[in-house]
């Protein structure tokens, strides 16, 4: 992206990357792996909001009403892209969502589960702890259970080379805040809607069904008709940035 003459700028969302916490029992989990299924997490107070104003912010700062912003959004980031657009669409040229979630209008993550287009995700088998309890999707990237990494790598990174997953994943923290999945998204067609939307739908995607991406641009086309969503494939998992890195910047240089 650099290269073809973008600016680019990635902020860690609060709760993740040089902004994450971590539960006490993250470093005695290899001995003590009952206490990390059910110590509370730092992160438990962080709402959809939270997330939401950390974007904004940066978006306000890069952004001007004759240079909007590219907003880019991968899997559960889709919910904040949803709330960033709303709050500020005249600084968003196009939102591109990576295999996002893309939820409907007034609906939350948590309303999608039980939808049979959800039925074939593997995610749920990595949950390490009751998020209602913890206050966090807990998933331990870190993990040293081999046999529990590899499942890992299986659902998020099936197609990625391994030492560059093994590279990846040392990037990544265990706790999302639970109350992100549970906050209904409000949208509206006169803003958000008025935004033009691409979708990188990965077909290989283990964590977030193909149907389930269906769902979400068959949802958005419906409740803005005279702004279909712009549709683009890649055959990959969930990580199509480290699987298919090029193909995925030349989606996200189109005009």
């Amino acid at each position: 992206m650099v290269e073809a003459g973008c600016a680019v700028v990635a902020p860690d969302l609060p709760g993740h990357g040089l902004r994450a916490r971590f539960a006490d029992s993250w470093w005695t989990r290899a001995r003590e792996p009952g206490d990390f299924a059910s110590h509370r997490s730092p992160l438990g107070q962080l709402s959809l909001e939270d997330l939401t104003a950390a974007v904004v912010s940066v978006v306000q700062r890069v952004g001007h009403a004759d240079r909007p912003v590219v907003l880019v959004g991968h899997s559960m980031a889709g919910v904040v892209v949803n709330r960033v657009a709303e709050a500020v669409p005249e600084l968003v040229r196009r939102l591109v969502y990576i295999s996002a979630w893309m939820v409907g209008a007034g609906r939350s993550f948590a309303d999608y589960q039980a939808m049979p287009e959800m039925a074939s995700t593997e995610v749920g088998s990595l949950v390490l702890a009751d998020p209602a309890a913890v206050g966090a999707l807990r998933i331990d990237f870190g993990s040293t259970d081999a046999a529990y990494r590899a499942r890992v790598k299986s659902v998020f990174a099936a197609d990625v080379e391994q030492q560059l997953w093994d590279a990846a994943a040392h990037l990544l923290t265990p706790d999302t805040p639970a109350g992100v999945f549970a906050e209904p998204v409000a949208v509206t067609a006169d803003r958000w809607g008025t935004v033009a939307r691409t979708y990188v739908r990965c077909a290989a995607d283990r964590a977030l069904p193909p149907a389930a991406q269906d769902l979400f641009i068959q949802e958005a086309d419906a409740f803005t008709p005279g702004n279909p969503t712009r549709v683009r494939k890649l055959a990959t998992s969930h990580s199509p940035f480290l699987s298919q890195p090029e193909q995925l910047a030349r989606l996200l240089l189109e005009p």
